[in-house]
């Protein structure tokens, strides 16, 4: 078959590099225990299950949904805002639904912007972003995070002739890898910054209500922000509802409905049931929210305590599921997350899947059930350096 030169841009995946090791490792009878991908170990809770099932019984469910979204979804996204970061939506224009926020993350890409356009992505990032640039045919500008900034990029040092040129601008707060949060300060001058350059600014605000003790601020809350940005949002962490597929993206409108015009082109929207699903779990859901978040916390510091035990360095990290931190200096990341899983049998994710920037640490989720947690870290803490 002749090739496509677009998909082989995109970098092969990570883990594929494991995949022998782990094999060895299960024909030895060697459990493995996964701490590599953030895929939440709660289900669902039973009062969303138990809803979809009644929304199953409505046949209008069964027709295409409205390309932006139900009514009801979206007004349940636009009251969420209010409550929460006290930002006001109009839910008609400020307000989409999507097939999960990944979806909306790559179409965006093909909304705004055209081949050999810049696109200014954060490294380390979830690979997403670059994925989606690289198919959309895009020169990205890498826009470094170090720990002694907190991982936030400091936007004085784009290159200012590449931010004349450039369409997009994405950051992604409360961060997957690190687990920073972003500060006032700095979406003021992210905002700024995108007005005075034209560049669309997007929020990757997955992680949103996920986080240790400081409650994050939505990048909506600047002011002029609805201008010039658009924030996602996802019910995948904050539900537990990542295979049901629902998301949002929210803020500007121009830039919304450019994403519409590619959406509507490309899929038909989310089933309405999941729709009214996720009204309810937005409406009705915070308890859930602060459960998770206290079982995040006592699974945080049982990771915290033995990495440090250990005399590895650990980022104090406030927000997602994640924990990240330096691997010892006489490894890459990849040759440290290959040592853990052949000795220890326990997979992490290199710091160097998520960018150049990334090298020097990895990354442990949280999303297991403690009993595996503890035994996972206690199998790591003996590994000899």
């Amino acid at each position: 078959m002749k090739k496509c030169y677009r998909i082989e841009k995109i970098p092969h995946y990570i883990f594929s590099k494991f995949d022998n090791i782990k094999k060895d490792l299960k024909q030895k009878g060697i459990e493995i225990i996964d701490l590599g991908i953030g895929d939440p170990d709660i289900p669902t809770p039973k009062f969303i299950v138990d809803s979809m099932v009644e929304f199953l019984k409505i046949k209008d469910n069964f027709r295409y949904p409205p390309y932006r979204g139900i009514e009801e979804f979206k007004v349940a996204v636009s009251n969420y805002y209010k409550k929460k970061y006290n930002v006001e939506l109009d839910y008609n224009t400020e307000v989409v639904a999507l097939i999960g926020s990944k979806e909306g993350i790559a179409h965006l890409f093909l909304a705004l912007t055209d081949p050999k356009d810049y696109v200014l992505l954060p490294d380390p990032s979830y690979p997403v972003y670059q994925a989606a640039a690289l198919i959309a045919g895009c020169e990205i500008y890498r826009m470094p995070l170090y720990e002694e900034n907190n991982f936030i990029p400091d936007i004085n040092e784009i290159d200012k002739q590449v931010a004349r040129k450039a369409k997009l601008l994405v950051v992604n707060y409360p961060n997957n890898p690190t687990g920073a949060l972003a500060n006032e300060e700095f979406y003021n001058e992210l905002i700024e910054f995108g007005l005075n350059n034209d560049i669309a600014i997007v929020n990757d605000g997955a992680y949103l209500d996920i986080y240790k003790n400081k409650k994050p601020i939505s990048i909506l809350q600047i002011p002029r922000a609805k201008e010039i940005a658009i924030e996602f949002g996802s019910l995948s962490k904050s539900f537990n509802m990542t295979g049901w597929r629902l998301g949002y993206a929210v803020g500007c409108s121009e830039i919304l409905n450019k994403l519409m015009v590619i959406k509507t082109n490309f899929d038909s929207g989310q089933f309405n049931a999941i729709q009214q699903v996720g009204a309810l779990a937005l409406n009705t859901g915070d308890n859930f929210t602060k459960y998770i978040n206290d079982i995040y916390k006592e699974r945080r510091i049982i990771v915290v305590e033995k990495l440090r035990k250990k005399g590895i360095h650990v980022y104090d990290s406030e927000g997602t599921f994640y924990v990240w931190f330096k691997v010892p200096k006489e490894y890459s990341s990849v040759e440290y997350s290959e040592k853990i899983l052949k000795e220890a049998g326990v997979l992490i994710t290199p710091g160097s899947a998520f960018g150049i920037y990334g090298e020097g640490y990895c990354r442990i989720s949280l999303t297991i059930d403690l009993s595996k947690l503890k035994e996972a870290m206690d199998r790591i803490v003996t590994i000899k350096p």
